[in-house]
């Protein structure tokens, strides 16, 4: 079992930069690939970023290519995603989630987190 808590979502304006941070608890994080994900409201929850277990490959959906950036800190069981120049279209729930292995699918993930609002104002 893996439990997982975002943290540092906000409101920015466009242009702006924030962190998110996820905090795991439970078997060894390094054994497992971590994903964000968000969800816009009334819009299906779509794929951001993730990244392998040990950190040396990433993935990024493209909208956010550029922008965002995914890292993770194995000694302190964290993953974080550096969102800079922040777009109103932007504004959604972001989760982060855990599995085995890298994929860009939702239904691949087997724990996720509580979520944290992010909100960008134009």
């Amino acid at each position: 079992q893996v439990q997982l808590v975002e943290s540092g979502g906000g409101s920015v304006q466009a242009g702006g930069s924030l962190r998110l941070s996820c905090a795991a608890s439970g078997r060894t994080f390094s054994s497992y690939a971590m994903g964000w994900f968000r969800q816009a409201p009334g819009k299906e929850r779509e794929f951001v970023a993730a990244i392998s277990g040990r950190g040396g490959s990433t993935y990024y959906a493209g909208s956010v290519k550029g922008r965002f950036a995914i890292s993770r800190d194995n000694a302190k069981s964290t993953v974080h995603l550096q969102m800079n120049s922040l777009k109103p279209e932007d504004t959604a729930v972001y989760y982060c989630a855990a599995n085995p292995s890298v994929s860009y699918y939702i239904n691949d993930y087997n724990y996720w987190g509580q979520g944290t609002q992010v909100t960008v104002s134009s």
